[in-house]
């Protein structure tokens, strides 16, 4: 299995993120969708700065978009899909939030109950 190119990663971002074009993403990312458009088709790599706007603008971590994170590779998780429900979803919606929740873990941001 090949590991999805940071293009990809910022392109499943955006459609996770609801974002309707790659035109959108760039308006709220701060940068020209050409640039974008080629960071998206691997044409050239995406800065730091790039990377962080897209991040902030899709909800994503730096570590998802560039497949950094070691979050997926340490879960383990039992599931049953119910009611038609997609388990590849399912396993996403899980590992984005349990990259979340370690970004805010290693920032010291914790949650009090």
């Amino acid at each position: 299995m090949t590991t999805p190119s940071t293009g990809t990663r910022i392109e499943k971002a955006r459609l996770a993120a609801n974002i309707p074009s790659q035109r959108k993403l760039a308006e709220e990312a701060g940068i020209s969708q050409s640039t974008l458009s080629r960071i998206i088709t691997d044409a050239r790599p995406a800065k730091a700065n790039e990377l962080l706007a897209i991040s902030m603008a899709t909800g994503c971590t730096l570590a998802e978009l560039t497949g950094t994170s070691t979050v997926a590779d340490r879960v383990q998780y039992a599931a049953r899909a119910t009611n038609g429900a997609n388990m590849e979803q399912m396993r996403e919606q899980l590992i984005h939030f349990l990259e979340l929740d370690a970004y805010l873990e290693d920032q010291g941001i914790g949650v009090c109950l």
